[in-house]
């Protein structure tokens, strides 16, 4: 960390990479010695005491000196292609994990879009289930018709026939120890 500024929207926290493991090409591993000059990206993170705070990370450019490298320059990135924090994710997943929030909710509380939050959501329980159920002893299935099917007429016959008919199936454990198991979702013709 540089520095950090008081402004009337939050405070403003300057960083620069202390990490010399950022220094290193992703592709060959060598250890950059020449730069390029600095890029600024400004991740999101959380926010504190109600504020959020405006991250201005000054990133620097590297020159790779080794010739059998097939990227000849890169950016430094703990972790790469991130435009939020690692804390910001680990807490939208865990709102809608933890919680009970919807990822709708979620993604308003945090002021992300709903496909970040699901991944952070899918993130998150990756980490804390099993890779596998338990085996079941008793199942349900539950068929739910999303919507209204689409007819078109045959051309030939002149009778209505279905186009789309989407369902929604979830396959619950109903002994109650492992809750839902899956969902299938269909949007496909009879």
């Amino acid at each position: 960390m540089v520095g950090v500024a008081d402004d009337t929207d939050g405070p403003v926290v300057h960083l620069v990479t202390a990490d010399e493991r950022a220094r290193h090409y992703p592709d060959c591993g060598t250890r950059a010695r020449r730069s390029k000059g600095r890029r600024v990206t400004r991740p999101r993170d959380l926010s504190v005491g109600g504020r959020r705070p405006r991250l201005v990370w000054a990133k620097r450019r590297w020159r790779c000196d080794e010739l059998a490298c097939r990227r000849r320059s890169f950016t430094e990135s703990v972790p790469p292609r991130k435009r939020l924090t690692t804390r910001l994710r680990a807490a939208a997943g865990a709102a809608v994990a933890d919680q009970g929030r919807t990822v709708v909710q979620a993604a308003r509380d945090y002021a992300l879009s709903w496909p970040v939050v699901a991944a952070a959501f899918t993130s998150h329980a990756r980490a804390v289930l099993p890779a596998q159920p338990e085996p079941v002893q008793a199942l349900d299935i539950d068929e739910i018709r999303r919507g209204q099917p689409r007819w078109i007429p045959d051309e030939a016959t002149g009778i209505w026939q279905t186009a789309v008919d989407r369902w929604h199936v979830d396959f619950v454990d109903l002994s109650g120890k492992q809750g839902l198991l899956g969902q299938r979702r269909s949007a496909g013709s009879p």
